[in-house]
């Protein structure tokens, strides 16, 4: 093989690695947050790690309607969870106190990118789910009561792990605006006897009210997903503590709707129910059919002898 045609292939395959890639957005210059002798080259570039569930959004104005469903308060503690590329955080660091809005990324590929573009950008390089606000605000919460909000365009993979977590910090969580399957952003917002109402609809309409905003479609990520996704809202409602036992409460929603074919006759049978209890008409439903009002009842119901 002759030189030239060494050179030749190795031309194809870095065409080939360079469609791996992702080259960020070129924003604006000189912006608060930003390094102002910053200048974006060829070699800046943050690759979508399929491991990590990574899908960059690329579309500014989507991002602008995202960030702009947040509440504006430039003064709240603001954290957003996979900042990948920064097109949410460009626009974050323009409405958000710099010194009040962190961010948690566990892809060191993006933080190096991040920080060269934005210097004074407080980062937490941990798994969102392995950790605590405490971690993610990096000690500079003033107490474990403290409220803030929290943004995303979720990773698709953990997605539902992550609102279990919020649901863990739902006293300091006031509000969590992010993008997600649509499949699971309708059910997460779904209403009672419908069939995308679930585990997760119950336990977050629980504590807060939800919001399904708009749809996104795959074209405008990179690389596009296979579906649509959804970006919905979340604002803690004024439930401090549910009127029965929280812990009974989630186990048995996740009883009832592990079969959720079968009414809550049969679906809670384990729990050896007395006869006069199952008298009760909401035991001829199926789980989808109970509003958390249901649940809290009957999770009271079932603490009698």
């Amino acid at each position: 093989m002759y030189f030239s045609d060494y050179f030749y292939l190795l031309k194809i395959l870095m065409k080939k690695k360079k469609k791996q890639y992702f080259s960020t957005f070129t924003f604006a210059k000189n912006e608060d947050g930003k390094n102002p002798n910053y200048k974006e080259s060829k070699k800046d570039f943050v690759a979508p790690k399929k491991q990590l569930g990574q899908h960059f959004l690329t579309s500014l104005p989507i991002a602008q309607q995202i960030v702009e469903s947040l509440t504006p308060d430039k003064d709240a503690y603001t954290v957003e969870v996979g900042a990948g590329t920064g097109v949410l955080t460009e626009l974050l660091l323009k409405t958000v106190e710099n010194d009040k809005f962190f961010v948690v990324e566990i892809d060191l590929e993006s933080i190096n990118y991040l920080q060269k573009k934005y210097p004074n950008l407080q980062f937490s390089q941990k798994d969102v789910l392995e950790t605590n606000p405490k971690e993610w605000f990096l000690d500079k919460l003033p107490d474990e009561n403290t409220k803030f909000r929290l943004i995303s365009n979720f990773p698709y993979n953990i997605s539902s792990q992550i609102f279990f977590k919020i649901l863990d910090y739902k006293h300091q969580v006031t509000e969590v605006v992010g993008m997600l399957q649509e499949e699971v952003a309708r059910r997460f917002c779904a209403k009672p006897k419908t069939k995308d109402y679930g585990i997760l609809s119950v336990f977050l309409q629980a504590y807060y009210d939800l919001e399904y905003l708009f749809q996104v479609p795959p074209e405008v990520f990179n690389p596009p997903p296979k579906v649509y996704s959804g970006v919905i809202r979340l604002k803690r409602n004024d439930v401090e503590k549910l009127d029965c036992d929280e812990k009974k409460f989630r186990a048995l929603v996740k009883l009832g709707f592990n079969q959720r074919r079968k009414t809550l006759r049969n679906a809670l049978k384990t729990l050896n129910i007395s006869a006069e209890n199952l008298e009760n008409p909401l035991f001829e439903l199926r789980a989808e059919a109970l509003s958390v009002a249901d649940w809290v009842f009957l999770t009271n119901l079932l603490e009698k002898p």
